[in-house]
């Protein structure tokens, strides 16, 4: 083999996958036509999304398996440029791509024509509660506060979100549920939202633990709420929205996807690693000290679920106000 072009050894390759596929090899026994896969997060480094995946791709890699996996940030337009370059891909089972439910907004407010749908879906892994942050001298330190700055004068809180992203849908929801406005400055991602309300540009963002916890814990930022049922450990003094007289109990849900018409075996490959990370006792320890919590399904259990997330997210996104199809 290594006498062979680069394109006679990808070619040969991509024979041994299609062999293995017809003969019902198992996933362990699948060879794929690349040294390392890619993992492209379609954020910036630093970001929430980011840190959960470096967290997976770093623990999938500790099995010594080939191929291992990269993490590529492709930051832009709301983490769409990321994912239409996913979108793109050679479905050989060596791209995948980190993705939540920004799939689904995204597609709801017309930002792109295309949908999770669009992907095949490999493992659900970690779901995130977002939490309502604000800028230290905010002159409020809870919901009850902001809630009455924002009715007291309408459209002047300045909220920093990535629009049609997450972090916009949870601060809709906000609105709907609390009868109250806001106004949006846009921001690629979780670190440049998090810079602008440590800098007082802006009052208002979600943030969550994974990537604002030392802010958190050292006051640079304040914590009004987390969409949990019951309160985090990790920041036992935070109220709940529901505490707080808002019904919101939500998360951000992070996975991994394969671009469409990724073979099955390929796709069961990366769900088995995925799957023994997800069983790990110190991943699970890991990722609950920083607010999330391991949430694993794989394949044909995770496409049900966003089949019923999307069906759920629709409806709420025609309620406030940002279906755009």
């Amino acid at each position: 083999m290594r006498h062979l072009s680069s394109g006679m050894r990808k070619a040969c390759a991509a024979f041994a996958l299609a062999a293995a596929l017809a003969a019902g090899a198992p996933a362990s026994a699948v060879e794929l036509p690349c040294g390392t896969a890619k993992l492209i997060v379609p954020w910036g480094a630093g970001g929430d999304t980011d840190i959960v995946n470096r967290i997976v791709a770093d623990a999938v890699n500790a099995d010594g398996m080939s191929p291992g996996l990269q993490v590529v940030n492709v930051p832009g337009q709301g983490g769409n440029k990321g994912a239409k370059e996913a979108l793109a891909a050679k479905p050989d089972g060596c791209t995948l791509v980190a993705i939540h439910q920004s799939a689904i907004s995204s597609y709801f407010t017309g930002r792109v024509d295309f949908t999770w749908q669009a992907f095949e879906p490999v493992a659900l892994m970690v779901r995130t509660p977002p939490i309502v942050g604000a800028r230290p001298d905010a002159p409020y330190s809870d919901l009850k506060g902001l809630i009455a700055a924002a009715k007291a004068a309408p459209g002047t809180v300045l909220a920093g979100a990535t629009l049609g992203s997450t972090s916009h849908f949870w601060l809709l929801l906000l609105e709907d549920a609390a009868g109250i406005s806001l106004k949006y400055v846009p921001y690629e991602g979780t670190r440049e939202r998090m810079t602008a309300l440590l800098a007082k540009n802006i009052d208002l963002g979600e943030l969550n633990l994974a990537a604002a916890k030392q802010y958190l814990t050292s006051n640079e930022l304040k914590a009004l709420a987390i969409y949990t049922e019951a309160r985090n450990p990790e920041l036992p003094d935070v109220m709940t929205a529901k505490e707080q007289g808002v019904d919101l109990t939500a998360g951000t849900d992070r996975g991994v996807m394969a671009p469409e018409g990724t073979p099955d075996a390929a796709i069961a490959f990366w769900a088995d690693r995925f799957e023994a990370v997800a069983k790990k006792p110190e991943i699970v320890e890991a990722f609950a000290a920083k607010g999330s919590l391991i949430v694993f399904k794989r394949g044909a259990d995770y496409q049900a679920y966003m089949d019923e997330t999307l069906a759920k997210w629709e409806a709420v996104a025609k309620k406030v106000g940002i279906y755009n199809r």
